[in-house]
């Protein structure tokens, strides 16, 4: 196959502000391969702080390839490259596009939630998620407690804490989760704290999901041995090899929420075909992002290969 690559860098609008700062551009790689039977997009979208590795890495190891590669150096992508192995594997020819699932929207932070979700709402969305410890905890249990009063009764909605409350904070949040009826909260505490939150799991009524414990697919199957039965949010985009997702998915009947990494539209239809495949529940998938950019939004990827310029 003829290999090609071309970066990307698309700015969020606005920026998007998480307990980790704010995040302005969204830095990642297409792929396309070619050969005499057709043409093939995949995208590689790396989030080094959530555990893949970085962009850096991912050029670099694109720069190192040849112009004519095959499945077998595909399948020898090794597992500290994860967002590496997803895009060279979507890229090879696959099924058509499955039906998509349900999806939750990502809300604005702070106070602007409050507004944020009507459009949203009226956008079809009925599952919508919102990032806590971004502001003083006081502050956020205040708009949290308007968004459960102004959501309508048949809405959903999700906490995202991105692994950064206190001890204290967490049992703050699932008390507040017990009493505003939250679908679930992720990831409230780091991820060397994996015990902690098994043991708050058992405490409140509330769920626990994992987030950036199981950023990859061998954090996922590190989290499963060690009992960790709650929700698993995945994210195809760095989990690793599609291919090894699927069996690990087939083989265990896990609580599983496929997720978005702000990829482009070449990322997200591989990560909702996944979700469309592998999903067992009927939780909304969290891939109602796409709000939050202005460019390269399109779903023609050859169009989208056009708008960028060779490394």
């Amino acid at each position: 196959m003829r290999f090609e690559f071309r970066p990307y860098s698309r700015a969020f609008n606005p920026p998007l502000l998480t307990c980790h700062g704010v995040w302005r551009i969204r830095r990642g790689i297409i792929v396309r391969l070619s050969d005499e039977s057709g043409v093939g997009f995949g995208e590689i979208a790396p989030l080094d702080w959530f555990g893949s590795e970085r962009v850096e890495d991912a050029i670099a190891f694109c720069q190192s390839l040849p112009s004519q590669i095959d499945r077998s150096l595909i399948r020898a992508i090794p597992a500290d490259l994860p967002a590496c192995q997803f895009g060279f594997e979507s890229a090879l020819p696959s099924v058509s596009r499955l039906e998509t699932p349900r999806m939750s929207a990502l809300l604005p932070p702070g106070e602007r939630a409050c507004q944020g979700w009507e459009t949203l709402w009226q956008q079809g969305y009925r599952t919508f998620k919102w990032k806590i410890g971004v502001n003083a905890i006081g502050d956020e249990l205040k708009t949290l407690k308007q968004l459960a009063e102004w959501l309508p009764n048949n809405a959903k909605l999700r906490l995202d804490a991105n692994a950064g409350l206190t001890v204290e904070q967490a049992h703050q949040w699932l008390e507040a989760g017990d009493t505003y009826n939250i679908e679930f909260i992720e990831q409230p505490l780091p991820v060397d704290q994996f015990e902690t939150m098994v043991a708050l799991s058992q405490q409140y009524a509330t769920t626990i999901a994992l987030d950036e414990s199981v950023a990859t697919l061998r954090q996922l199957q590190t989290c499963y041995d060690h009992g960790w039965r709650g929700i698993f949010v995945i994210k195809p985009a760095i989990a690793g090899s599609p291919a090894r997702l699927r069996q690990f998915c087939q083989q265990h009947s896990i609580d599983a929420v496929f997720s978005s990494v702000f990829e482009t539209a070449i990322a997200r239809e591989a990560g909702l075909n996944l979700a469309a495949e592998l999903s067992c529940g009927d939780r909304a998938v969290g891939y109602g992002t796409t709000h939050w950019f202005t460019d390269l939004v399109t779903e023609n990827f050859e169009e989208l290969w056009q708008r960028l310029s060779p490394c």
